[in-house]
């Protein structure tokens, strides 16, 4: 008998057309304001991912004709002078979009930096006026992961009104405003975290699950409702018995392949569809300012 397999949900293939979307709304509209979209990626000391996301952050800006006015600071730069340089984007006409790539070194404090961003330009979706703009429905920009995941639902038309929905894991990144989303999309939500008790008994019955803890593997096929759509938000980096290192999810691909309708690879899911949200977040605050 032939094994049945999930169908992809291809963020990579969309954030591309996506891309493509931006690009020429740039382009028309850089002739009337004359300039372009600008980004700032700040970026403290040499955390190898780190650089590794903000130079493809700058690859895709690049793209979509976003300048990138990134600034890589020494691991020792102070609060005050980081406060100092946000205040000056801020302030800078050039400047659509401001991003603090996380994780900062220990002796910063990343909320207050996030507080010190102006929520118009507030790239990443994660300063408390725009989750409080989520919170009551309002326009705003948009937490990237999770508008990234939605959008990525809407391509494929999985319908999600009065559909049962988990969220696994309640992070202020990707857990809370997830579950917001789906709130505002009509769809019945709960929130199951890492001490979760009887978890599978929680996942079973959903028409969806999103997996956002940071766990490898903690969603398996058996805690997956035949016909359903999972989605794996988790990017955990493993390292096998021969030394290799590669990336997985929270979800255990070979067991919930066979299960669900629906499944997001890892890598090639949801991560390029974050990076497409916060270049349309920079966006969105460019074209407010031309009109």
């Amino acid at each position: 008998m032939e094994t049945k397999t999930a169908k992809l949900l291809d963020g990579k293939a969309l954030a591309e057309k996506i891309h493509q979307e931006l690009s020429a709304m740039t382009t028309e509209t850089q002739a009337k304001i004359g300039r372009s979209p600008g980004l700032a990626v700040l970026m403290v000391g040499d955390n190898p991912a780190s650089a590794a996301y903000v130079r493809n952050k700058e690859r895709a800006c690049a793209k979509v004709g976003i300048a990138s006015f990134g600034k890589h600071f020494p691991t020792q730069t102070t609060q005050r002078e980081l406060e100092a340089v946000i205040a000056a984007l801020n302030q800078d006409e050039r400047v659509d979009g401001i991003l603090v790539q996380l994780p900062l070194p220990s002796h910063l404090d990343s909320v207050a930096l996030l507080n010190t961003i102006d929520p118009d330009k507030d790239a990443d979706g994660l300063h408390p006026v725009n989750l409080g703009r989520l919170v009551r429905g309002e326009t705003g920009l948009r937490s990237c992961t999770p508008a990234g995941v939605m959008r990525l639902l809407q391509e494929y038309e999985i319908p999600l009104q009065g559909k049962q929905v988990v969220v696994v894991g309640r992070s202020i990144l990707v857990g809370k405003p997830m579950a917001l989303m789906l709130l505002e999309a009509d769809a019945t939500v709960t929130i199951a975290h890492s001490r979760s008790l009887h978890l599978s008994n929680i996942t079973k019955n959903a028409d969806l699950i999103i997996a956002a803890v940071g766990r490898p593997g903690l969603i398996t096929g058996e805690m997956v409702k035949p016909g359903s759509v999972v989605v794996d938000v988790g990017m955990n980096r493993i390292t096998d018995a021969s030394g290799k290192s590669r990336l997985v999810g929270d979800v255990d691909w070979e067991s919930t392949a066979g299960v669900a309708e629906y499944i997001t690879p890892v890598p090639g899911g949801v991560g390029p569809m974050t990076v497409a949200m916060l270049l349309k977040n920079t966006v969105a605050s460019y074209l407010k300012k031309a009109k």
